[in-house]
């Protein structure tokens, strides 16, 4: 058994980390564990490995006594005394126990218990090693699929990326490499599963931290953000140093940075817009190029109710309505959008709007002021330079028309 037991303890410190102290200790309690269970059951057991050798040795212990009471935990002191001849009533005798009787009886089932310990330990270890790289990005590559799920190997550790972590219309096939979100550890009756993410918002919001270096020193700040995964973000971000153009800086030279991001979410298109507290002026960012009007603040519900053109609104709400989702998580704000009307004034509304000009002058009946308009005369000051002769060849008679010149002559002479 000593040869099996130095192979356990070689390959599990060479490929998998764990230490021989920790695999010796291990073994020890599960060959003792095995051993109670079988003819030495009752027993006070010891069990030494060499950790350079594997060779295992094996004692029961026993207390001295002048009467024996449990031959598995007892021995008589005249007895003891045959085998050390100082020992004492009261004290603790070991009795070597032959590690082949030890190894014949305990060995399948010391077996078993030494490789459920072993799982332990590189549950433990999986923990360990990656409890600290919670909300980092790994990288790793696609093993296979089980019941929908996505097996990642990290190298280390086999992780799980769950149908709810993907982005839709995303597929990964076995042999490609993936970086995802290590978004926790769940501690189940398996042990701790490796949960990742590429949908989570959070993935994008390490993206830009690991691209944009004025977000990792500090100098930019990302302020507010807003995902749905496979359309859109937005991001408002924010600068500490007014010579730094927190836009810029994350768009980088000819768009280089965030083009870098927008190829790792296959092309799912990001808004990067400057943060503003005020969150009026935050709306009008979020929205470009359409322009919200007639802006009211509903304080007490945290509404802001707006109105757009109708060549804008399409735009304000986007696909699905996504886009006005997207700016509502972005400002905190539940959005109510209306399209502006604009008032359409027909044909006999402007007549009527002219009549009502001519009808500033004293004496003008509104069917003539009608008539007046329909050829063009819509104020008073359209009569400049206009003779009776005008009037006459547009259908008005004598009378008419020197009734309707004197009298506009007569208001404009009064309102000089």
């Amino acid at each position: 058994m000593s040869h099996e037991i130095l192979s356990v303890l070689e390959y599990m410190e060479k490929e998998k980390g764990i230490s021989r102290p920790d695999m010796i200790e291990a073994i020890s309690s599960a060959i003792i564990g095995a051993a109670q269970k079988g003819d030495s059951a009752g027993q006070d057991l010891r069990v030494m490995i060499n950790p350079k050798t594997g060779a295992l040795k094996a004692w029961s212990i026993r207390q001295v006594v002048d009467s024996v009471g449990d031959e598995q935990l007892e021995i008589h002191i005249e007895k003891a005394r045959k085998i050390k001849p100082d020992v004492e009533i009261g004290e603790e005798l070991e009795l070597e126990v032959d590690p082949a009787y030890l190894g014949r009886i305990a060995a399948q089932t010391a077996r078993q218990a030494i490789m459920q310990r072993i799982r332990q330990f590189e549950k433990d270890r999986i923990y360990d090693d990656y409890k600290d790289t919670v909300g980092d990005i790994v990288t790793g590559i696609v093993r296979r699929r089980e019941r929908g799920d996505l097996i990642i190997d990290l190298g280390k550790a086999e992780a799980i990326l769950p149908p709810r972590e993907r982005v839709p219309g995303e597929d990964y096939a076995p042999g490609e490499s993936i970086r995802c979100l290590l978004l926790k550890i769940e501690q189940t009756n398996r042990g701790p599963d490796i949960i990742l993410s590429r949908s989570n918002i959070n993935f994008v919001r390490r993206l830009f931290e690991l691209e944009v270096t004025e977000i990792a020193d500090g100098t930019v700040s990302i302020e507010a953000m807003a995902r749905e995964a496979g359309y859109r973000t937005k991001i408002a971000v924010n600068s500490n140093d007014p010579k730094v153009d927190p836009v810029g800086a994350c768009v980088g030279a000819r768009g280089a940075r965030v083009k870098t991001i927008v190829r790792e979410l296959g092309g799912e298109k990001i808004d990067i817009i400057r943060y503003y507290q005020d969150p009026i002026q935050l709306l009008e960012e979020a929205l470009k190029p359409a322009v919200p009007r007639n802006i009211k603040i509903n304080e007490r519900d945290h509404r802001i109710h707006f109105e757009v053109i109708e060549d804008d609104l399409s735009i304000a709400i986007g696909r699905r309505g996504f886009n006005a989702k997207l700016t509502s998580r972005l400002l905190g704000w539940k959005l109510d959008i209306g399209k502006e009307e604009k008032e359409a004034v027909g044909f006999d509304e402007k007549v009527a709007k002219a009549v009502q000009g001519l009808n500033v002058i004293p004496g003008i009946a509104p069917e003539l002021a009608s008539r007046l308009v329909a050829i063009g005369f819509v104020s008073p000051e359209a009569f400049e330079g206009v003779s009776t002769s005008d009037l006459l060849d547009a259908g008005f008679t004598e009378e008419e028309a020197t009734d309707v010149l004197s009298k506009v002559e007569a208001y404009l002479q009064q309102n000089v």
